[in-house]
């Protein structure tokens, strides 16, 4: 948890850096900056252009300094277009870079003690509460790293919300939840532990990147609202990230994977429940709230592509659809009783 606090802090004075360098720009017209080079006007003009080509394409643009050389796509600048056409270049941060290296190295110690929780019970380590807030935050954060690796956006501004998330549920579960190493019950005495389990908390993880996606999302179009209604909009970090079209695709994206993966959660826990119980389906409180969520991401989805909601009605249903993930998890856990009461707890 020490090293995901030092990962956040540093997240955050990488957004602070952000706020500054959209200052900067905004005191001097004629430049743009990334903390290290100042660009032209023509220079940003090619920059916003790029950058509109991408909001099109879905595919990103990025281009270096006059002169630098730097071709176009993923690079280690990244400029956003503005809502009024100004363009703000950024990421070469010192802080970005430890922001990230501290996230590695936290995730490192995370997959450590969670399989020494493992070998421990000698199971999987996922049997209550406390167990699965240990796996499901290494699961978000293991997430957060591949997406880092594999996607065509920079989406490091994202480590402040994604090292927080981690920071609050582990601190909630090690304070609230923690419960020494029990034998299982005989209902979890089953392979499908390991696949049902497993499937949920990768899905919780997509789930959690694309409710991130969603709040800078509503953040972005806010400030896009103002400056074009021509009220003063404060220049802030979001002036160095993709615009909220570009961050409601790729939420819309995360979670379609996210869906996938609960899709098939819920359909094994019915096999699940047949073999341990005889019974495909009983209504039982958890059973009830894993189908909820599936309806209320399955209503995003459907709302999103075949009727038209998008901007921040489509990113609020993705905002519900986490809650409610959170609420299957801790409410539901906590306050109901039924035959998935495996929270540990007495």
């Amino acid at each position: 948890m020490a090293v995901y606090a030092i990962a956040f802090i540093a997240f955050s004075i990488d957004l602070a850096k952000r706020g500054a360098a959209a200052a900067r720009a905004a005191d001097e017209p004629g430049l743009v900056t990334d903390g290290a080079a100042e660009l032209p006007v023509a220079e940003r003009e090619r920059v916003g252009a790029l950058r509109v080509a991408s909001a099109t394409a879905a595919t990103p643009r990025a281009s270096g300094g006059a002169g630098s050389g730097e071709t176009p796509g993923r690079s280690s600048r990244w400029r956003s277009a503005t809502a009024d056409g100004a363009s703000v270049a950024y990421g070469r941060s010192p802080a970005l870079r430890v922001g990230v290296a501290m996230t590695v190295l936290a995730w490192l110690l995370h997959l450590t003690a969670t399989v020494l929780r493992g070998l421990a019970a000698g199971r999987v380590p996922w049997a209550n509460m406390y167990e699965f807030a240990l796996t499901g935050t290494l699961i978000i954060t293991t997430v957060f790293l591949i997406v880092l690796l594999v996607a065509k956006h920079d989406l490091r501004f994202l480590g402040t919300f994604v090292s927080g998330l981690v920071l609050v549920l582990l601190g909630a579960a090690t304070v609230n939840f923690y419960v020494s190493v029990v034998p299982l019950p005989p209902a979890l005495q089953s392979a499908w532990l390991v696949i049902h389990v497993f499937v949920a908390t990768a899905s919780v993880g997509f789930f959690a990147l694309s409710f991130a996606l969603s709040v800078v999302q509503l953040m972005q179009s806010r400030r896009e609202s103002l400056v074009a209604s021509a009220k003063a909009a404060k220049k802030s970090f979001l002036a160095t990230l993709p615009d909220s079209s570009t961050l409601e695709n790729l939420a819309y994206r995360v979670t379609i994977v996210g869906f996938i993966l609960w899709t098939f959660t819920l359909m094994a826990g019915a096999i699940w429940a047949e073999a341990a119980w005889g019974r495909y389906w009983g209504w039982d409180t958890k059973e009830v709230w894993t189908f909820i969520i599936w309806v209320v991401y399955a209503g995003y989805i459907h709302a999103r592509a075949t009727r038209g909601w998008r901007g921040s009605r489509s990113a609020w249903l993705a905002i519900i659809g986490f809650s409610t993930v959170l609420f299957n998890f801790t409410v539901v856990n906590l306050f109901f009783k039924g035959l998935h009461a495996y929270s540990g707890l007495l």
